[in-house]
């Protein structure tokens, strides 16, 4: 009989993971609390926040939709998370795959490629004042120059996992397609875009993430054009409502759906970029 094999227990690692599974859940589990209780509930004292609310009810869900004229907001958030997504997608995977395919032979673009991701090194803080009289010399502090500025901010990410993610396929498909006569522009289109899936996702949801929740950029762009983004529009809870936290709340709750209904539909693929591209 063979013996049978003894079961191994890493507890440090069990711990870890408990702890950080808590760290993630708590302040979830007080969000939801918070953004269903009443300001009448809300209490000093340690049980009176933790304890569940005594009616569960959508007033303030209601209520805060009013005071940050939700829809409005929503769909400004959307126009600029969206089209930033797709321009996103289609120009800085472009500009990979024309790096890629050409740095390991032509010096030049290996320079454009250590330009462009130098600029993670380069902080909001040092950019923001110039932005805000850039783009109101250009007349460009709207929707549109927030749609740019994202475009820019996020390039030098996106072509490092595009580069990357690139090597995974293989030349031949390249040189068979120009075998049967089919250009450069033709065989990226038709057969290296499709290929690219997995990073497409990845690339996506990590831009739609930072472009949903960021509230400097639209702040210093288009602060007093009377257009506000979500992140924007629930400012207003910290100096109208000083201590009522339960509409905040509800508010953040509201705006956290739609990027995570999203982030769960393309999870699969996220992780498949990040392991095969990231990691090269």
């Amino acid at each position: 009989m063979p013996e049978k094999v003894k079961e191994r227990f890493n507890w440090p690692i069990t711990i870890a993971l408990i702890i950080g599974l808590v760290t993630v859940l708590f302040p979830l589990y007080m969000t939801v609390v918070i953004a269903f209780k009443q300001p009448s509930e809300m209490t000093n004292s340690i049980q009176g926040i933790l304890s569940l609310p005594a009616h569960w009810s959508l007033q303030n869900f209601r209520d805060a939709m009013v005071v940050t004229d939700f829809w409005r907001s929503l769909f400004h958030s959307l126009l600029i998370t969206g089209v930033t997504m797709v321009l996103t997608i289609l120009i800085h995977s472009t500009a990979g795959y024309a790096i890629g395919r050409n740095m390991g032979d032509n010096p030049r673009f290996r320079l454009a490629y250590y330009y462009i991701t130098s600029g993670m090194f380069v902080p909001f803080a040092i950019l923001m004042m110039p932005l805000v009289k850039q783009t109101a010399q250009l007349h460009i502090d709207n929707l549109f120059g927030v749609i740019l500025c994202y475009l820019v901010f996020y390039m030098p990410m996106n072509v490092l996992l595009y580069t990357g993610y690139l090597k995974n396929i293989p030349l031949a498909l390249e040189e068979a397609a120009r075998v049967d006569g089919a250009s450069t522009w033709t065989t990226y289109w038709q057969i290296i875009f499709p290929l690219m899936k997995p990073m497409h996702a990845t690339v996506a949801v990590l831009t739609a993430l930072g472009t949903w929740n960021d509230v400097m950029t639209p702040l210093v762009i288009m602060s007093g054009g009377g257009m506000n983004t979500l992140p924007l529009a629930q400012l207003t809870f910290q100096t109208q409502f000083g201590t009522n936290y339960n509409l905040a709340f509800a508010s953040y709750l509201l705006a956290l759906l739609p990027i995570l209904i999203f982030y769960l539909f393309a999870q699969k693929q996220i992780i498949n970029g990040v392991v095969n591209g990231a990691v090269k």
